[in-house]
């Protein structure tokens, strides 16, 4: 699971997004009401290319950006209250560990066949198949659920292995699939099979992707329809690495909507832009705890965290615009509010990390380089290219602290697709800075615990035995009642230098010639194109 821009509900990596729907709406400098044209055309920027299509095979920002242009979940969120609301399914009933979605009538998918109850069981089924390795699994739909379709009645029975207390929550991120792409995945490495109320026309990749509207549709987020007034009839989504070039185009009107941060973003609240705004985690540090990897020691991780000026970073890294983290499930609507960070993170303190490092057996040489073994204590630290010179300027002064203690580190920044493919792929890294947005804290269990990468998603191979058990405890507990739980599973993890979020901000969506809502990624029925 949107880049130099952060991604409005989604990552820095957003790894994982919400799909909401009635989110916030935006502030525009001008006043008045709005006029809205028909047929026109709407260009949105992302700072990479998605790369494979397929919507249930990635969990990057990128990939929900495009994703939810072509494609539906069972059910949506309100962004404002987190109440349940309807998507393909029109009402659901929740007890226990059975969940029954009955679905809207006459759900047709982009090539004209219907999509029904049975379709969608053979979609949650390939997720909780171990042999599919999506991502979703766990995060999205627990695993171990059970589907059952009854096509005469639209019915779907979902039964759940154990009980989760979000699960509405999670099948608001779920995009299904139509019966061609469920027949053949490999089709949807380029094209689209959904129900969404766009589809893909055409694929330029690494430039961009076209989209356009789809008549009848009308099961849209709380009933929405592709009828209403100013929707456009073309969306183009354009891969746009630069910040300042996204800005440049949007200033020009080359296009119509872009997430930017830092001074290009204060550089376009002056010009009296529309924009949106949601809090995102866009500091968060992980460390590789593979076996063999100098990070799987917890002395070196907490003397790694504690080398560093976390304040001074979160300051860097958000221009002097951003906040501390206070929990690691921070969407709005957030599910579990509270503070599990402040208490956990240890203070800044260089002589502690240097001791620490001393304890773990890497000694200070000569030259002030530690060592162990005769092996120097080297590491290569990730980070995505997302926050432009901000990031960048960052990540070298987290680099300078590093090498203040005697830790050799390289820093390289790369795109989000790269990204992605380097930490799931049990790729060569020992730091990354990966900001994982979700809104319920059940959704990070799968990256906390379990399978590490490439077997599952979790990419920095951690195994925390207090965590599983406080998971096992509050996943037992329904919806909000189980908090607590949660926010003490979080502190630990960061207490241990599992996990370390270090800064909030709020990202914006900036837009010219339209209007549109978030938070969460840009709703497609929230677009209106405007009156020249």
């Amino acid at each position: 699971m949107k880049r130099t821009t952060t991604a409005a509900c989604g990552l820095s990596l957003s790894l994982v997004a919400a799909a909401l729907a009635g989110c916030g709406g935006g502030s525009a400098g001008g006043g008045g009401e709005a006029s809205y044209v028909d047929g026109g055309t709407f260009t949105l920027a992302m700072s990479s290319d998605p790369g494979n299509l397929d919507p249930q095979m990635g969990a990057g920002t990128t990939l929900f950006t495009v994703s939810q242009f072509a494609y539906d979940p069972l059910v949506s969120v309100d962004g404002k209250t987190g109440e349940i609301k309807s998507g393909l399914a029109k009402s659901w009933d929740v007890k226990d560990t059975t969940i029954t979605l009955t679905l809207n009538a006459d759900i047709t998918c982009s090539d004209g066949a219907r999509m029904t109850a049975s379709d969608v069981a053979r979609n949650l089924d390939f997720i909780t198949d171990p042999a599919s390795k999506s991502p979703f699994t766990g995060t999205f739909f627990p695993a171990g659920a059970k589907s059952v379709a009854d096509d005469a009645a639209g019915t779907v029975t979902v039964t759940l292995a154990k009980p989760a207390p979000f699960v509405l929550n999670g099948l608001a991120n779920l995009p299904m699939v139509c019966p061609s792409g469920l027949a053949d995945r490999t089709s949807l490495k380029t094209a689209t099979a959904g129900t969404g109320p766009y589809q893909l026309t055409e694929a330029a990749p690494g430039d961009h992707y076209t989209y356009t509207v789809r008549d009848g549709y009308k099961w849209g987020p709380d009933g929405a329809t592709t009828a209403t007034k100013g929707l456009p009839k073309t969306v183009v989504v354009k891969v746009v690495q630069n910040e300042t070039t996204a800005a440049n185009l949007l200033l020009s009107g080359g296009l119509n909507a872009a997430q930017v941060s830092g001074p290009d973003a204060d550089r376009l609240a002056k010009s009296g832009l529309y924009s949106t705004e949601t809090p995102a985690l866009v500091g968060e540090q992980w460390y590789n705890h593979a076996e063999g990897r100098v990070t799987s020691d917890v002395k070196v991780r907490k003397a790694l965290t504690q080398a560093l000026d976390l304040a001074q970073l979160r300051k860097v890294l958000t221009s002097d615009q951003g906040g501390a983290a206070t929990t690691l499930a921070s969407n709005e609507p957030v599910a579990c509010t509270g503070d599990s960070v402040s208490k956990a993170l240890p203070a800044f303190d260089a002589k502690a990390a240097a001791a620490l490092l001393d304890e773990a057996g890497w000694k200070a040489g000569a030259d002030g380089k530690r060592a162990k073994d005769g092996k120097p204590l080297s590491l290569v630290f990730l980070y995505q290219n997302n926050n432009g010179s901000a990031g960048d300027a960052a990540a070298e002064l987290a680099v300078q602290q590093w090498k203040a203690v005697g830790v050799d580190a390289t820093a390289r920044s790369q795109d989000e697709t790269t990204l992605t493919s380097t930490i799931f792929g049990a790729g060569d890294w020992d730091v990354s800075w990966v900001s994982l947005n979700v809104s319920s804290p059940d959704q990070l269990v799968p990256f906390l615990s379990g399978p590490p990468a490439p077997a599952g998603t979790n990419f920095a191979a951690i195994a925390n035995p207090d965590y599983d058990k406080a998971v096992t405890a509050a996943m037992a507990i329904p919806g909000v009642a189980g908090c607590a739980d949660w926010l003490a599973a979080e502190s630990g993890l960061i207490a241990n230098a599992d996990i370390v979020p270090f800064a909030s901000k709020s990202a914006r969506t900036f837009g010219k010639g339209a209007e549109f809502q978030t938070p969460g990624l840009l709703i497609p029925t929230s677009i209106r194109v405007l009156a020249k």
